[in-house]
């Protein structure tokens, strides 16, 4: 492998991993959005990756987390239907701050190969101008 396909590969890591970074935050925003009993409840991304021919990693696609939620009673919510019912969303919020953190910790590992390569590029580079 050249150092540039080093590059490319570590850069397919930060695409994936944004991309997941993004659901999740999305998934944590929205994790106490109630609606009406009658309505679907917003419903969490998961990012699917996997592996691409030549090296690295893709987003293959995004699974939707159930729209029914889960119905709350709460009946001095302003949403609350008849029954005093709101619906939220299905989200752990402990395994969204877990996958944070693991998509966090991914970004940074495959930020660290571009960085790295970059440092050996240029290392190369002075060796060839001594």
């Amino acid at each position: 492998m050249t150092i540039f396909g080093a590059i490319g590969i570590a850069s397919t890591g930060l695409t994936v991993h944004r991309k997941w970074l993004d659901a999740v935050s999305d998934n944590l925003t929205n994790v106490n959005n109630a609606t009406s009993s009658d309505e679907s409840a917003f419903r969490a991304r998961y990012i699917v990756a996997g592996e691409m021919a030549g090296g690295g990693v893709e987003v293959r696609g995004t699974v939707l987390g159930p729209a029914e939620g889960r119905l709350v009673h709460e009946p001095t919510h302003p949403l609350a239907d008849e029954d005093g019912y709101v619906r939220y969303p299905e989200i752990d919020m402990s395994s969204q701050m877990t996958q944070l953190i693991m998509a966090q910790r991914g970004y940074q590992a495959s930020a660290t190969v571009v960085d790295r390569a970059k440092e050996t590029y240029e290392a190369a580079l002075q060796i060839g101008r001594s």
